[in-house]
């Protein structure tokens, strides 16, 4: 194997533009997983190889890592640069997906628009580029609200 085949075998296991680094290592903390390498180049992927999550991964330590997942989780600790930007990026393309759809819905002969109201439309399916992971967290902590069938909304103002 080449030196160069291992970043682009990680890349396409983590993307470091759509995946949260909390998916990746909740295997390492059960146990149900034993990949720390695959973890420490994830972190280098992210721009996350530092500080206390480095110390983690690289001593292989399933209960601080457990620790330090259910701190994220909890709220009580700020979840990596990475994480946060992902879940960003996220919200940004669901707001624009759903104003696109609204606005196509407007733009119809005999819709709201052509009568001189505004679209109904007030959830969709998320867009497909970030993953299932990503979607549920953002419904976990309230960014977003699960209607059914897999439909998200914006939560009320």
């Amino acid at each position: 194997m080449c030196p160069t085949a291992a970043p682009d075998i990680i890349r396409a296991m983590f993307d470091p533009a759509t995946h949260l680094l909390c998916t990746l290592l909740v295997p390492l903390a059960d146990g149900s997983s034993a990949d720390w390498p695959t973890a420490r180049a994830a972190l280098d992927a992210a721009g996350e190889a530092q500080g206390p999550l480095l110390t983690i991964v690289e001593a292989r330590d399933c209960a601080a890592l457990a620790t330090l997942l259910g701190a994220w989780a909890s709220g009580k600790t700020l979840r990596p640069v990475h994480d946060r930007e992902v879940l960003k990026r996220a919200v940004k393309a669901f707001r624009k997906r759903l104003k696109l759809g609204r606005l196509d819905e407007e733009s119809r002969i005999g819709g709201a628009f052509s009568k001189g109201e505004r679209s109904g439309m007030v959830g969709i399916l998320p867009p497909d580029s970030y993953g299932p992971d990503v979607w549920s967290e953002l419904v976990r902590v309230g960014r977003l609200l699960e209607v059914g069938h897999g439909v998200l909304e914006l939560p009320p103002e």
